[in-house]
């Protein structure tokens, strides 16, 4: 299962939970009314769009991100198990924020690809069993808004030349080799708020799922829903839009979210593919003093639905579902 991206804008989201003794939010309230989807899932995934800061703060919102490292502690009750970290905003807090953001990911218990502390690491495969299943997980990012990767560390974000994405296709492999028999592509990019992919971004799907190492591929960074396609018998979810964010100049379209649940069944030939795709609409609701991810209403199914669709997804098979 998966969901889109998770950014904290220091507004209402921080009134959304009570705050704990000494400082600090429970973000649990933003995914509750979810939670329940998320956590019956063998395997969560989510997009941790931007670093955390050190508790307590200084913390900060667009264009430059640091933000509270509760909402780690969110992300695990909630249900989320793996997060990408590839994303045009993960340097936004330096190196020291990159490393800050992994390590809390781990005290969290949330596995993570896409921004790494060492060399050694950026070539180690992300994996996870799953009921004796062994899934790996690559990520990549179109972009990291001007700043330049560190010197002597340019391995600590995995950043693609989309179309090119040669970097993801060699870390699938790598996973594939250390026992990966899933294979799952987080892609961070390409156009903001704009439903349907770009050339390049089609390009550079088409090419993730080309690879015999890579079975599923997730879109991220729109901010909006975007259709969900099968491909030579595999799928992307072009963009799964936002599933904490408030871009509320924007209208419905970056408040629609979707939850993407892909069904995986070994085949006669030992490989695993999957036998069912669906989609679960959601909502960001942006209440007066509080932000909630929440099972989509009629017509926010309605709008989900046809955007999903836009591609004949529906016709290749895909279940649109209620949460």
């Amino acid at each position: 299962m998966a969901t889109g991206d998770v950014l904290v804008h220091q507004g209402r989201a921080l009134t959304t939970g009570a705050e704990l003794p000494g400082g600090g939010h429970d973000f649990a309230p933003v995914f509750a009314p979810v939670a329940p989807v998320l956590s019956a899932a063998d395997l969560a995934v989510c997009h941790l769009e931007t670093p955390v800061a050190p508790p307590g703060g200084p913390y900060s919102g667009y264009p430059s991100f640091a933000v509270q490292p509760e909402i780690l502690d969110a992300l695990a009750g909630a249900g989320y198990d793996l997060c990408s970290t590839a994303s045009n905003h993960s340097l936004d807090a330096g190196t020291d924020g990159l490393v800050r953001t992994l390590d809390a990911l781990d005290a969290a218990g949330i596995a993570h690809t896409g921004t790494y502390r060492s060399a050694a690491e950026s070539t180690t495969p992300t994996l996870l069993e799953v009921g004796g299943v062994t899934v790996g997980h690559v990520a990549g990012t179109f972009s990291l808004n001007g700043v330049p990767l560190p010197g002597g560390r340019e391995w600590s974000v995995d950043v693609v030349d989309v179309p090119d994405v040669t970097p993801m296709l060699d870390a699938a492999a790598r996973a594939r080799a250390a026992g990966a028999e899933v294979v799952v592509a987080s892609l961070h990019c390409c156009a903001e708020y704009d439903p349907e992919p770009t050339a390049a971004q089609e390009e550079a799907v088409a090419a993730l799922l080309a690879s015999p190492d890579v079975d599923l591929v997730l879109g991220h960074h729109a901010h909006v829903v975007q259709p969900m396609a099968r491909i030579g018998g595999e799928w992307v979810a072009y963009g799964l839009g936002n599933a904490l964010a408030e871009h509320s100049t924007r209208g419905h379209a970056t408040e629609d979210s979707v939850i993407a649940r892909f069904t995986f069944t070994r085949g006669a030939d030992g490989r695993f593919a999957v036998t069912l795709a669906e989609a679960v609409p959601v909502a960001i609701e942006l209440g007066a003093d509080a932000v909630r991810l929440v099972p989509a209403d009629p017509d926010t199914s309605a709008r989900v639905a046809g955007v999903l669709d836009a591609r004949g997804a529906v016709a290749d098979g895909l279940r649109i579902v209620p949460g």
